[in-house]
């Protein structure tokens, strides 16, 4: 990715499903109805999307031929197309795929879809952590395991503590239960998460995400069309983007860091020309409360090892130095692999979000990582572009 596309794309459209536990429906009828939602938000035609980017999820059984079925399903014939999965990195990197796309002129308007039934589908994520059988012989069975290690390692190194992840948790709560589409709306103290039962240790329960149905949609069209205002929302600039991968896990000592979340946002920031001190509010991927302490270091919010005091005090909710995850996040709002991230933060640009919104927000920063911790992306959003 090169400076030329910083604001040459806009999100125009975004649309969600009910999240939770969503009885009868399919990942496929999630993904169609998400994106009727998105469509209607936008204000454009169906006849006006030419492409085609989505997700599979868990429960689709065509896996990656699942851009096919969808666009089957939605009656479209996309000049662009295709699936991809990468975990909770996937929506970052398809909304990038799209804004290149439009960008190059490969489509005019991309619809970015996903749809899940995690919760009723029979989908527990339980498997392997790592590649094949290897890594459950001995126990890591879950992506809980892996955030397990990073959470030991960092309070290993650096004094963390269980009470300071569970500010993150009790932040994402917090902003939850101001959004009445949440699925986790019930307030809960320190105490409370102290007293939730281990999951892997040191995380507790309320360390965890959620396993959620739902569907999540986002239409990324031109700058320029979306400057003529031929939509009905206020266009959202994809001001800065960056991704940043590795292929190792346990051989790299600095693993459980993921270093390389750091490369994605610093190509974010220098595409866009901001900093931390520009963002207003971010949207950090949650999978677990850890993730949102590695993402305050990676991003330069803090100093390496001093997320766990960065968070005190309420510094991370509403009202504070840097809300974050204020629609609830993967913690609290639902878990769409980080599909969510996206909305919420379009819609605080917007000024969309009601009691939970953040004053005069300009700039928000958006991050996604999936898989064994081998995929991250990052995207800063702007409301009016900062060319």
């Amino acid at each position: 990715m090169t400076e030329s596309l910083k604001d040459r794309a806009a999100i125009v459209g975004v649309g969600k499903t009910p999240q939770g536990k969503v009885p009868g429906s399919t990942q496929l009828s999630l993904a169609t109805d998400a994106f009727t939602a998105a469509l209607a938000d936008s204000g454009l035609e169906k006849s006006e999307i030419d492409g085609l980017l989505t997700f599979p999820g868990t429960t689709a059984p065509e896996g990656p031929l699942n851009y096919l079925r969808v666009a089957e399903t939605l009656g479209i014939d996309p000049a662009y197309t295709g699936s991809m999965s990468m975990g909770g990195g996937t929506a970052g990197a398809l909304v990038q795929m799209a804004a290149m796309a439009v960008a190059t002129g490969m489509a005019t308007t991309v619809a970015c879809v996903f749809g899940d039934a995690a919760k009723t589908g029979g989908s527990r994520f339980n498997r392997a952590s790592g590649w094949g059988d290897s890594w459950g012989i001995w126990g890591m069975m879950g992506a809980a395991a892996n955030s397990a290690i990073a959470a030991s390692r960092h309070m290993a190194l650096y004094g963390t503590t269980s009470e300071q992840l569970g500010e993150v948790a009790v932040a994402c709560r917090r902003h939850a239960s101001m959004n009445p589409d949440a699925v986790m709306r019930t307030p809960f103290t320190l105490a409370d998460h102290q007293a939730s039962r281990w999951i892997v240790e040191p995380l507790h329960l309320l360390d965890c995400c959620l396993i959620s149905d739902g569907g999540v949609c986002i239409i990324v069209t031109s700058a320029e069309r979306a400057r003529a205002r031929e939509t009905k929302q206020p266009p959202v600039f994809l001001s800065g983007m960056g991704q940043a991968y590795t292929a190792r896990t346990l051989e790299r000592p600095d693993w459980w860091y993921v270093p390389h979340q750091k490369d994605a946002l610093d190509k974010a920031y220098a595409m866009a020309g901001v900093g931390p001190a520009d963002v207003d509010v971010a949207q950090l991927y949650d999978n677990f409360s850890i993730s949102v302490l590695l993402w305050l270091e990676h991003a330069g919010f803090c100093g390496v090892g001093e997320a766990g005091p960065y968070v005190e005090g309420g510094r991370i909710q509403l009202g504070g130095d840097l809300p974050v995850n204020t629609a609830g996040g993967n913690l609290s709002e639902s878990y769409m692999e980080g599909w969510l991230h996206i909305v919420e933060g379009v819609r605080q640009l917007r000024g969309d979000c009601g009691e939970r919104q953040v004053s005069g927000a300009e700039v928000c920063l958006v991050t996604g990582r999936g898989m064994t911790l081998n995929c991250s992306n990052a995207m800063i959003l702007s409301k009016d572009g900062l060319t």
